[in-house]
């Protein structure tokens, strides 16, 4: 249970004048220029898109300006997708303490995401009859690939097989993202066994086993997504994320929806439009996938190209020469090959990584630190929902944790008891299809 001691740490609020002042001495003011573009096939009319380029860290101070892009690819109905697309940001940026400065509030990012994934799928499935019809909202579900661009701070979260990947100066291409799709991530094959579910192929009439690994109950071939309500609870919203730096070189991100990397890989993609703008490059990626496999999914891209203040170094130009060795260097092979890729792009200076997660575990990526999750009034704040709480009625999210020894049960950041029971429900606690009030 939390403690009343915690009420002596309160946000220390800032004057605007005083946090504008600080922004525009600590900021770079050579900021790059973001410009992007995206194009779309529709198919069954289930894929959703965010661009929003106008975001404030500080409303009414234009130097803390940020973008945010998205990709929501729904699957059994677009309920999932477009109550995604309606709610994930504003619970993102809900669940980051006012008044940071800009490097404290990049640091907070990545534990926001992952309270904003969850509260959006815990939002849906418990408000979602208020907005769509019950059959519509019990079996849909949507991926999400989440991206903010602050400068030259890249941070992308994701669940589920949409991608997002970064093409730099030199014709370098690493991914952003990792698939959750069953069939080719075998750590979450086992994650989702171990939580009481089960992994298997279709099977027809004979005994006969067809098509990709799937999870059962349910038969979602993802590991991860918002939504599914007619799945198991071990099916969770809990996003991989990633946050790097750029070179003053800049770059090209493409994010897109599997359509996409059905039919392209990420150095086809990202070769398929070098050297045009956003909006160009990507209708010639979707262009290109379609020609290479046909309209069978959904197909939506969005390309963002972060772009050097004085204009001299285009992001994606094709790179003059590319020996055989430095195309096999960054060739993308696999999950481990991808971060492999990472560690070498920072070393050479093209990117330089600050943060990566992927578990699925909700203790590990909240974290414990003490004075998080509390809120302005002085009661202690759920860290996933956001609604305050008496000190009595929090429950700290390490409280019975096997996966940290470290972990004290009266730290926060705590949770309601909602957020608690979903918690144990993700992770197998809790018996599969017994859903909370």
């Amino acid at each position: 249970m939390a403690s009343g001691e915690g009420r002596r740490h309160h946000h220390n609020l800032v004057p605007l004048a005083a946090l504008i002042s600080r922004e525009m001495k600590s900021e770079k003011m050579e900021k790059p220029t973001v410009r992007c573009g995206h194009a779309a096939q529709s198919r069954k009319g289930e894929d959703y898109f965010l661009i929003k380029t106008d975001c404030q860290r500080v409303p009414g101070n234009p130097s803390s300006t940020f973008s945010a892009f998205a990709i929501f690819d729904g699957h059994n109905g677009n309920a999932a997708a477009i109550y995604t697309r309606e709610n994930l940001l504003n619970h993102v940026l809900g669940a980051i303490p006012r008044g940071l400065g800009r490097e404290e509030w990049l640091q907070a990012l990545p534990r926001a995401l992952v309270a904003g994934f969850v509260k959006t799928d815990k939002e849906f499935q418990s408000r979602g009859m208020e907005f769509f019809i019950v059959s519509s909202r019990e079996t849909s579900g949507t991926t999400a690939t989440f991206v903010i661009v602050d400068g030259w701070t890249v941070t992308v979260a994701s669940v589920g097989d949409s991608r997002c990947i970064l093409d730099t100066q030199g014709g370098a291409v690493s991914t952003l993202t990792v698939d959750h799709r069953l069939e080719e991530n075998v750590e979450e094959r086992e994650r989702v066994t171990a939580s009481g579910g089960e992994v298997g192929r279709l099977s027809i009439v004979g005994g006969a086993e067809i098509g990709p690994l799937r999870c059962w109950p349910g038969g979602l071939c993802l590991s991860r997504s918002i939504g599914d309500m007619d799945v198991g609870e071990f099916i969770v919203p809990i996003p991989y994320v990633k946050q790097v730096k750029l070179s003053r070189a800049g770059g090209r991100l493409v994010i897109a929806s599997d359509g996409i990397w059905d039919a392209l890989s990420s150095d086809m993609a990202a070769k398929s439009c070098r050297g045009l703008p956003a909006e160009l490059a990507a209708r010639q990626v979707v262009k290109e996938a379609l020609r290479t496999r046909g309209l069978k999914d959904d197909t939506t891209c969005i390309v963002v190209d972060i772009i050097p203040p004085d204009n001299t170094v285009q992001p994606s130009t094709p790179p003059k020469k590319q020996n055989k060795l430095r195309a096999l260097l960054f060739r993308k092979k696999s999950c481990d090959s991808a971060n492999k890729l990472s560690k070498k792009l920072s070393a050479v200076g093209i990117v330089e990584e600050l943060f990566e997660e992927g578990s699925a575990m909700l203790a590990e990526r909240l974290g414990t630190e003490e004075s998080m999750g509390q809120s302005t009034s002085g009661l202690f704040m759920c860290a996933v929902c956001q609604v305050d709480l008496a000190p009595s009625e929090g429950i700290s999210v390490h409280a019975g944790s096997i996966f940290s020894t470290s972990a004290k049960p009266w730290q926060g950041p705590f949770l309601c008891a909602d957020c608690r029971n979903k918690k144990d429900a993700m992770e197998g606690k809790r018996p599969s299809g017994v859903k909370v009030a």
